[in-house]
């Protein structure tokens, strides 16, 4: 096995948002939880209106179900907070993400992920990293450094 073979490769969370499949890369899970009381902030954007509680320490919660235009229904008993850390401008960056479902850690082959198309998407192109390709549907590998430094308002040149 080659250092070559093992970046061919990306091991994902995969997550159901609406009836769409996204990957987080597993290498940024930090852990699952069932839901848990969210504490609402006063006007702070929809994608981040609320804070959590992980072991103690005071956890954003993004719905990215926001920044894709999609209708967010209630938490039901599929509903999870996948805990996430990743590199936002040089700083660790600690986030819960709401999901409809978590489904499983699987492999997406780096062959089979392409760039977005810049027309025809229902969904934001520069909020999405790569879309990958599994058994007959697509996988959304999302941004999460631009949707963060955009919808976290984070970004100066956000509207």
């Amino acid at each position: 096995m080659t250092a070559h073979s093992e970046k061919t490769v990306m091991h994902a969370l995969t997550i159901r948002l609406q009836d769409e499949i996204f990957a987080l890369e597993a290498t940024s899970v930090r852990e699952i939880l069932d839901p848990v009381p969210i504490t609402r902030v006063p006007n702070a954007p929809e994608f981040v209106g609320g804070l959590i509680n992980v072991r103690g320490t005071v956890v954003p919660l993004a719905d990215l179900r926001v920044v894709f235009g999609m209708e967010r229904p209630p938490t039901d008993q599929d509903t999870r907070i996948v805990v996430v850390e990743f590199d936002l401008d040089g700083d660790l960056m600690v986030a819960g993400i709401l999901a409809d479902k978590v489904h499983e850690v699987t492999e997406i082959d780096a062959g089979s992920m392409e760039t977005v198309p810049a027309v025809g998407m229902r969904w934001p192109p520069a909020f999405i990293r790569s879309i990958g390709k599994r058994d007959d549907g697509f996988i959304i590998i999302p941004d999460m450094q631009r949707i963060f430094r955009n919808e976290g308002g984070l970004d100066a040149a956000a509207a």
